[in-house]
Order: structure tokens, then sequence, then C-alpha cells
């Protein structure tokens, strides 16, 4: 099996030749990142991605309509898009938290189909607003759709049930177990990110989340199954700031290009 590790897109704020030219020199094996609907721009930001040797993980955020037929509509001209582009995998955040289980379910039934057609392995992320957004309601998914595999950025399970999961390791280790793809993001019991993952105050988040991130890899390395890994911190408002000036209190990147040298470190990759 094999490890990857892509930088998000989220936050930069370089001119994009400059920075697939960072994402390459920092070691990432490519970018996850959304693509404009104009097929000129889209062509233009593959090409600068081929010049620099670098794979896409097409994604998907766009669940933006309230009517679940047109949200579904979005869904399908959204997915077609990411797959004409030919991407590793496209990673989706699916649905909305206020749909009701029949609203959402034929947005995964789509995916599977178009993954299915295309070859290319979609994923449905565990983050907040979407489908996936709470554990035991993610559950009902999984015992569902046995074939549903998801992104797991549990630091959004955290921050919805203000805990780091302690009383919920059954539908966690089920989460785990259906796991293709990582945002290696630390959350808390009060946010979806934490400041800076190298400061000491949050060590007990931080060890949690390796705790978990770590059952996903060996579950790859048994089952001889690629894994996929996004560094995704994320820029302000994820990010605290101080007051006023709009000042991050840490570094984005830095903390990106850090939590992918401690994953290959600590899980010898």
């Amino acid at each position: 099996m094999t490890i990857k590790f892509y930088a998000p897109l989220w936050g930069n704020t370089l001119a994009f030749e400059n920075f697939c030219k960072n994402v390459k020199e920092a070691g990432y094996h490519g970018v996850e990142m959304d693509l404009p609907l104009e097929t000129k721009e889209r062509d233009h930001l593959m090409a600068i991605l081929k010049d620099h040797n670098l794979e896409l993980i097409g994604q998907y955020y766009q669940s933006f309509e309230a009517d679940p037929k047109e949200n579904l509509n979005s869904y399908e001209k959204y997915l077609k898009h990411l797959i004409a582009a030919e991407p590793v995998l496209i990673n989706c955040q699916t649905g909305k938290d206020y749909f009701d289980f029949e609203e959402n379910l034929p947005l995964f039934k789509l995916a599977d189909r178009l993954s299915k057609d295309s070859g290319i392995p979609i994923t449905h992320e565990t983050h907040r607003g979407k489908c996936l957004y709470a554990a035991p309601v993610a559950k009902r998914y999984f015992e569902c759709l046995p074939d549903l595999r998801i992104c797991l950025d549990i630091s959004h399970w955290c921050n919805v049930h203000e805990s780091l999961l302690e009383d919920q390791g059954e539908i966690v280790n089920l989460a785990i177990s259906r796991a293709d793809h990582i945002h290696s993001r630390v959350g808390h019991a009060e946010g979806p990110q934490v400041n800076d993952p190298r400061a000491p105050e949050w060590e007990t988040a931080l060890k949690a989340h390796l705790t978990w991130w770590g059952k996903v890899i060996d579950l790859h390395k048994e089952n001889d199954r690629d894994l996929t890994i996004c560094t995704e911190f994320g820029p302000f408002p994820y990010m605290p700031t101080f007051p006023f000036s709009e000042k991050p209190l840490a570094n984005q990147w830095e903390i990106n290009v850090y939590m992918m040298e401690l994953l290959k470190e600590r899980f010898q990759i």
C-alpha cells in the first residue's frame, strides 16, 4: 500500500504557479482543490499541476441549494465536471444536515454510480452542516450503504459532540473502517481546529487524532489499500486570529507542512 499527501488550496493567497512550486518542494504528492466550471480556466490550472508533477484530488463543497432536488442536480453537475479532469479521487461535502435521510440518500447513490462508471473513487466527508455531520447520524448511512467510503475529518465530530468522542468508540471505529481519505486537522471540544497543534496545551487532542489516524493507516496496511491524506488546517475563521487586526495566531502553511512531517515520522511513511 502507498500513502500520499496533498496540500489544500484552501487559504492560499499566492499565484497558483508559485503555490504549486512550494507544494512540490515541501514534499507533497498533489493538491486538494475545487475546479472552476469554466473549461479554459480549469485546463490552465490542470496544466500547471502537470508541469509540477502534482496530482489532483477534486473537492466538492458547493452544496448550497436548500431544495433537495436542486441540490442533487447541482451535485451531479459538479461531480461530472471534476470527473472530466481525471483526479485520483474526489472528496465531497455531501448533502445537508437538515435534509431528511431519504433526501440525502439519492446523493450517495448518484455518487456511487458516477464513481463506478468513471473508475474514480469518491469519498464523502464527515463535515459539519453536511449529511455526515454527526457520529450517530453517519452510522445510519453506514448501515444502509455498505459500500459508502468516507473522508475522515473527525475534527468536525469533536466540535459537534463537544468532546474527544470518548463515549462513541463503536461509531468512531465504524467510521475508521470506511475511511479512504483523511483530513489531518486537529479539532477539539469547542472547535474544528486548534490554534497550533505544536502547542503543549493541545497534546491530548493531538494524541487522540493521531490514534484515530493510526487505526486508519493500520487497516489500509492490513488490506493493502492505498490511502490519501490532506493536511487541511485552514485560514481564518478556522484559524484563530488576534482581535481587530485579524492577524493569525499561527502560520497555516507551516502547520500543514509540520503535520505532514509528523505523520511521516510517526507512521514511518
